[in-house]
């Protein structure tokens, strides 16, 4: 076996990956193995999984995580390889081999290459050490302290084998390696001088000495912007060394000569102080050089990962494109990095704001004329057509090194005549929309920007209001970056409210932000109202196509995190082609975010400003159909041949937009991408007194419930029970009872099970429902069997069997025969179980061959093959349980597996009949 946390957190066997699951699983698995062979307290795992208050079952579902990751090790084998996962007391021990580790072998591969003395050998230890790294440590793990505070450490060790391996190549005299090895780490960690001081050596000996004093200036004046200090004495040195040409040696060896002889090595790269003359490019003009740069933005901070695309895609000669959402600093992270690189371009730099966002956008033809003037063309010397002065542009600029940026820019049209004609300048160009035009016609590379981290965020109001009061009040800083949303232009406005306010203190202002209602009016100023976030957004939104308009207006009534185009469709009363046009209009000006094929997200100062804006009151029902009708396509292709537990309401759109299912791995797949928008539907279904769509949006996730019973879905339910109380409809409160009850009955809270699933039955029968009566008493006997089988649970499930006979339905008498035979089973009736069994699997000879069906009959065979075995008809009980073996692996049915393989082991070494077990959830009913 092989576990790995050096990338994304995973085990495998020889026959290939196991399945961990969500997340919050493989958080639990990378919490043990970190702590192997040691005990890990329930509470530290707790810990690991919730960073903010954990939920109260937080106990119930690490435990049930644990039991999970259990039955996976034993379907891999995993006591072969000497490993278990152990119970003690109220802690977990996960007891393994250490060479079975990725980290031991990394650590051992990384010791031996610091302790070899020949650098050959020394490189391929190494080397093998980096190559067992897959990708981030702990990657595909929740968020939580613990967890990124480990990965830290990892990301440690592995940057200093980095460091070593550079080194050892230097010792080998392959100094374009020591490079390569470097260069891509400096550029991800900028701040460690460390990599810095060996990259700009490595830069050196191979004999580009002014990329190596380019390295060196940038990083330091990155130290100075970022932490307000200068180099250390090691980088600082090396530097100085380089200037005085000294002959810089490996580390480890003695100086040798590396600097390349006179009229060999690459040629010298253009650093930020170096001449282009020096570069080979034509001279500048004679005359000064224009400089249009406005005054930067005070108390920029961080963007050094989009600072550092700026340099590349610049220095490669192609256009930048700059986007993002309104107020997130375009326009600050371009003069700063313009302000910084204008050294490069000797021959001027050009600026021009086009307004494409506010106010009356800029026509390029004026822009071309501001432009002339500057680079010196006299006012009487003009070109007096727009395309005559768009020729001399062209002339002027083809042999000049001009920085140009263009701002605020709404369409590819209005660049496209500021664009320099020779190969020596740079364009820099910032716009809310992704500028498609330019991208596929001028091949822009696109530099997205996004809202700050909570760290820059906390930064910047710091840097407005002072680190005294933000130290102060650490958490309550926290709290208005996030409140913030991390927007640049937010977060600067409530520095101002602050600044404002000396007296009040950082919780007084969150406090008030807190407030949905006032947010928005509370981030603009008093004296510039159209600098506010609802400003910059209305302004963002005005010019778009009319039907992205109005959907963006009924953004405000959408429940969930998401959306898709489905929903979108809802919302609009449209087709689904329409609805995804209308949203990737909003993607492209950034008022929302696809995250992920398909799906599309906003930051909550939008979702606010779009609440304030939809006067269609049916927009919310019509997106609850919407959800109810693709749930009920789900639930059918989910478990096929299961009949539907619930119709669409009678007043419910006759068409309302729904997705199609394939098969049923896509609707369970649905159903784990919707559960929290189908949460906040049943949520905001029941605020707007919808109690009809509320309960049948619950109880329609139950093929999902089903397969994740253990994943806290009791408060989802209890809100469904309430609503469909109130609503008078016996049917639909039996359906949620006898579903709740289960749930809780699998939870290991028999007492509150039996208060729902007492009633359930009942309720079926005044609903003359007999199918759902028969779910519900066979849930009733399974929570009554929990402590021991009785008369009464006995008469429960003999009345199922005859209600779901007489209502023809199949999948549900197979359920009451399958718990009628670990009843019989239990008691000791060998023969009647016998009957029992055959008399099922018959039944269902020709019956569906996914889902809960196939579940059923592997679970009656596993039951058949114990009957037959106690009975003596060995090879008959053989057969039956290698049947039941396929059918539960075809499913992913593990315990089923599990079960199957236990029966086959007791084939080959008798034992006493076992007590049959309680069975999975998957194998049973429907609400």
């Amino acid at each position: 076996m092989d576990f790995r946390l050096l990338g994304r957190v995973g085990a495998a066997t020889v026959t290939g990956e196991l399945q961990l699951g969500p997340a919050k699983r493989r958080s639990v698995l990378a919490a043990l193995l970190l702590k192997a062979n040691s005990a890990v307290p329930v509470e530290q795992l707790i810990d690991t999984l919730w960073d903010e208050e954990p939920p109260a079952h937080a106990r119930t579902v690490v435990q049930g995580h644990v039991s999970r990751l259990r039955a996976l090790l034993a379907s891999a084998g995993a006591g072969e390889h000497g490993v278990s996962l152990m119970t003690r007391g109220r802690s977990y021990v996960f007891e393994v081999d250490r060479t079975l580790l990725d980290t031991h072998r990394f650590d051992r591969l990384a010791r031996r290459g610091r302790s070899r003395q020949r650098p050959a050998d020394a490189v391929a230890a190494l080397g093998e050490a980096l190559a067992l790294w897959h990708g981030p440590a702990l990657d595909g793990t929740a968020p939580s302290a613990s967890l990124r505070a480990a990965a830290q450490a990892l990301e440690e060790a592995r940057l200093d084998v980095v460091e070593n391996l550079a080194g050892a190549y230097e010792r080998l005299g392959d100094h374009a390696r020591a490079v390569a090895a470097l260069q891509a780490e400096a550029a991800a960690h900028p701040l460690r001088e460390s990599l810095a001081e060996a990259l700009v050596l490595a830069l050196y000996r191979a004999g580009r000495r002014s990329d190596a004093l380019d390295r060196y200036h940038r990083v330091r004046c990155l130290l100075a912007d970022e932490l307000g200090v200068g180099p250390g004495p090691g980088l600082r040195g090396a530097y100085e060394r380089i200037l005085r040409g000294e002959h810089v040696g490996a580390a480890g060896s003695g100086p040798v000569d590396l600097l390349p002889a006179p009229g060999t090595g690459p040629a010298p790269a253009p650093g930020p102080d170096t001449p282009f003359e020096a570069a080979g490019r034509a001279p500048a003009p004679a005359g000064p050089a224009p400089r249009l740069l406005p005054r930067g933005v005070r108390g920029f901070l961080g963007r050094d990962t989009e600072l550092a695309a700026l340099d590349r895609i610049t220095g490669a000669g192609a256009l930048a494109l700059v986007t993002g959402p309104a107020g997130v600093g375009k326009t600050a992270l371009a003069l700063q990095w313009a302000h910084s690189r204008q050294a490069r371009y000797p021959d001027g730099t050009l600026f021009a704001d086009l307004r494409g966002f506010g106010g009356v956008p800029v026509e390029p033809a004026e822009t071309v004329r501001e432009f002339l003037l500057a680079l010196g063309v006299p006012a009487r010397g003009l070109p007096e057509s727009a395309a005559s002065a768009a020729a001399l542009y062209r002339e002027l600029t083809g042999e000049r090194a001009l920085l140009v940026v263009l701002d605020n820019v709404r369409g590819a049209d209005q660049v496209r005549s500021l664009l320099p004609s020779g190969t020596g300048s740079a364009v820099l160009v910032t716009s809310r929309i992704r500028l498609g035009g330019l991208i596929v016609e001028e091949l822009a590379r696109p530099v997205p920007l996004d809202v700050l981290g909570p760290a820059p965020a906390a930064e910047l109001l710091a840097a407005a209001v002072g680190e005294e009061r933000v130290a102060a009040e650490p958490e309550a800083a926290d709290r208005l970056a996030r409140l913030c949303d991390g927007l640049p232009l937010a977060l600067r406005i409530t520095a101002a409210q602050l600044a404002a306010r000396p007296h009040w203190r950082l919780a007084d202002l969150a406090a008030e932000l807190a407030d949905e209602q006032r947010r928005l009016a509370l981030l603009s100023l008093d004296d510039a109202e159209e600098s506010g976030v609802a400003a910059a957004l209305r302004i963002t939104v005005q010019g778009l196509p009319p039907e992205a308009v109005r959907l963006f207006a009924l953004l405000g009534v959408v429940p969930g995190p998401d959306l898709e185009r489905y929903a979108a469709a809802a919302l609009l009363g449209r087709d689904p082609a329409v609805a995804a046009e209308a949203l990737d209009r909003l993607a492209g000006a950034h008022l929302v975010t696809e995250y992920t094929p398909g799906r599309y997200s906003m930051h909550d100062l939008v979702r606010l400003y779009a609440r304030g804006l939809s006067t269609d009151e049916g927009a919310l029902l019509r997106l609850l159909d919407s959800c109810t009708a693709t749930a009920l396509a789900a639930s059918l292709a989910a478990e096929p041949g299961e009949k539907p537990c619930c119709a669409m309401p009678r007043e419910a759109a006759a068409e309302a937009p729904a997705r199609k299912f394939t098969d049923r791995d896509a609707a369970l797949g649905w159903y784990a991408a919707e559960r929290e928008n189908l949460a906040a539907a049943v949520t905001a279904a029941v605020a707007a007194g919808h109690d009809d769509r509320a309960w049948r949006l619950a109880v329609l996730q139950w093929p999902f419930v089903v397969w994740s019973v253990r994943d806290g879905w009791a408060p989802l339910l209890e809100q469904a029970l309430e609503a469909s109380r109130r609503l008078g409809d016996p049917d639909a409160e039996s359906r949620v009872r006898a579903l709740l009850g289960w749930v809780l009955t699998r939870e290991g809270r028999l007492s509150e099970a039996l208060v729902q699933l007492e009633l359930a039955p009942a309720l079926a029968a005044r609903a003359h429902n007999p199918s759902s009566e028969a779910i519900a008493l066979v849930n009733l006997a399974v929570a009554l069997d929990a402590d021991g089988i009785t008369d009464t649970s006995l008469h429960h499930v003999t009345r199922a069997v005859r209600l779901a006979r007489e209502a023809h339905d199949v999948l549900t008498e197979l359920l009451a025969l399958q718990h009628r035979t670990h009843q019989l089973l239990a008691r000791g009736d060998i023969a009647a179980a016998e009957r029992c069994t055959a008399y099922a699997l018959a039944l269902d000879d020709h019956g569906v061959t996914t889902g809960l069906g196939v579940l059923r009959r592997a679970a009656l065979r596993l039951s058949r093959g114990e009957a037959l075995l106690a009975l003596g008809e060995r090879d008959a009980a053989e057969s039956c349980v290698r049947q039941a073996l396929t059918e539960a692996a075809s499913q992913g049915f593990q315990e089923g597996v599990d079960r199957a393989r236990s029966q086959l082991d007791s084939l080959v070494r008798p034992v006493d009949l076992p007590a049959p077990p309680e069975g999975d959830g998957r194998s049973v009913p429907s609400p």
